[in-house]
């Protein structure tokens, strides 16, 4: 027999404004040991120097992390203008620098290439995975990486400030998977002056905001006391964006097994994804089909 995992049986969200110097897999073991839950990850990484919105999930609710991790977020960040870096951002060294700078009426216009379905090319100093190895090791090694071009959902991209002529701050709002290291140093290469990310903040993240998240302090300070479950957010909310179905008793009993299960008409089409509520509860997520709910994932709250 495998080994038990110890600690709680916690199921929700814990919404964290990460702080700059730390890495996300390092929040999520300290969310897991303040909180003494038996499983925890996240939903969607933030590099170690950016701050924002960090959500974790325990228990039951890492199942809907997918849900979480597809949809759209919202990032503020300055772009360093006049220079390029090897890693796209502060931490890297120089490589490439530039005397021209751009007017403000430059960068707007050159935004609207930014928005939309794009093609981006994701750092080499980054997580993709290269023939099983992660690009940032590779390129640590020295090794020239190549990396394929892939495709983003940009919603919206618009210049918030201009702090001086080195600078320019950006708000973006993005699908899954975007990198905002190669916005930055595209959009620098289409000014013609070269660029890179600073100070980039995830403001929100699905149905998460920063404003509403909880520090690293605060975490410290309240680990292993139980109080900090009352930040806990209820895992019903990593699946706003799907449908709601209600089951009755006999329904919410069978899709507990895995079984398809009766639940209430609505207005949601043959062959859409949903979720099944009994008691408030979210019991399952699957494929709607005349009248029942075929379980694609089960909760065990």
């Amino acid at each position: 027999m495998g080994r038990r995992k110890k600690g709680r049986d916690i199921h929700g969200w814990l919404v964290v404004d990460k702080p700059a110097g730390i890495s996300s897999n390092a929040v999520v073991n300290k969310v897991r040991w303040a909180m003494d839950a038996k499983k925890a990850g996240h939903a969607g990484t933030l590099d170690p120097e950016a701050t924002g919105v960090l959500a974790v999930a325990l228990g039951e609710a890492t199942k809907t992390v997918p849900y979480i991790t597809d949809a759209l977020k919202a990032y503020v960040f300055t772009v360093r203008l006049g220079q390029a870096t090897n890693t796209d951002d502060g931490e890297g060294e120089v490589i490439l620098e530039s005397d021209a700078r751009p007017s403000d009426e430059d960068v707007q216009a050159a935004l609207a290439q930014f928005t939309g379905d794009i093609m981006q090319v994701p750092p080499k100093f980054s997580a993709v995975k290269i023939d099983g190895e992660r690009a940032y090791k590779l390129a640590r090694d020295g090794e020239d990486v190549e990396i394929a071009a892939r495709p983003l959902w940009v919603e919206e991209l618009v210049m918030v400030s201009r702090p001086d002529a080195d600078h320019v701050t950006l708000e973006m709002t993005c699908g899954k998977g975007g990198y905002v290291r190669s916005i930055a140093r595209d959009l620098g290469e289409v000014l013609g002056c070269h660029g890179y990310v600073r100070n980039l903040r995830r403001i929100w993240s699905g149905p998460f905001d920063a404003e509403d998240g909880v520090t690293i302090d605060l975490i410290e300070e309240l680990a292993k006391t139980g109080e900090l479950d009352a930040y806990l957010r209820p895992l019903e909310e990593g699946l706003q964006d799907l449908p709601e179905l209600k089951a009755n008793a006999e329904g919410a009993t069978r899709l507990r097994h895995g079984n398809p299960g009766m639940v209430l008409t609505s207005d949601v089409e043959y062959g859409d994804e949903a979720w099944a509520s009994y008691e408030g509860k979210a019991v399952a997520v699957g494929t709607y089909r005349a009248g029942e709910l075929h379980p694609s994932r089960v909760f065990n709250q």
